[in-house]
């Protein structure tokens, strides 16, 4: 028989998403969102209240980033989440990094997450989320092995909704859309 939890906000794995704006002066900011991902193949969607500084500068600037938490980078990852924008200022620097304007749309880069995605809004949804393109992924190529992101190396980390932890996510483990071949 299985135990039964009720309905809750456990999907896993969640993606540690670190999202980087500029406000109406140019600042960069950035935050944690747990809840966020693909939307179609070239959007991306994350649900973030109104209240986020963000929310609004991705309303001004029509533009922002998403990076991924790294387990190198999990301190100050979980950091950019628990401070909000409107209150501090300078949480980029306290984090310890820097960034770089995107040369693609008005958003900043965080130097140490290795690998971005450069999106351009398109819309908010009626329940309020927001739904950009990406326009470009930009990698650390210290990350580029033969060509491709090397995934294992940056340790990415996903939140776990039921213990509230972060975890790496691990080694390959088969070949999608080729493992389930020896069943035909």
């Amino acid at each position: 028989m299985r135990t039964n939890f009720e309905s809750k906000p456990w999907l896993f794995p969640l993606p540690v998403l670190i999202i980087g704006t500029y406000d109406e002066h140019q600042n960069a900011d950035t935050m944690n969102a747990a809840w966020g991902g693909l939307y179609d193949a070239d959007l991306v969607q994350l649900c973030l209240s109104e209240g986020h500084k963000t929310t609004k500068n991705i309303l001004t600037q029509k533009a922002f980033t998403v990076s991924f938490a790294t387990k190198e980078q999990i301190v100050a990852c979980d950091y950019v989440g628990l401070e909000s924008g409107n209150t501090v200022s300078n949480k980029i620097e306290k984090a310890g990094w820097t960034t770089t304007a995107s040369k693609i749309v008005n958003a900043p880069v965080i130097n140490e997450l290795p690998f971005t995605l450069e999106c351009g809004f398109v819309k908010q949804t009626e329940d309020g989320n927001i739904i950009g393109h990406i326009e470009n992924i930009s990698a650390d190529p210290d990350y580029v092995k033969e060509g491709k992101f090397d995934v294992e190396r940056a340790q990415f980390v996903s939140f776990d909704p039921i213990h509230n932890v972060y975890r790496v996510i691990g080694n390959a483990i088969a070949n999608a859309f080729s493992a389930g071949n020896e069943l035909k």
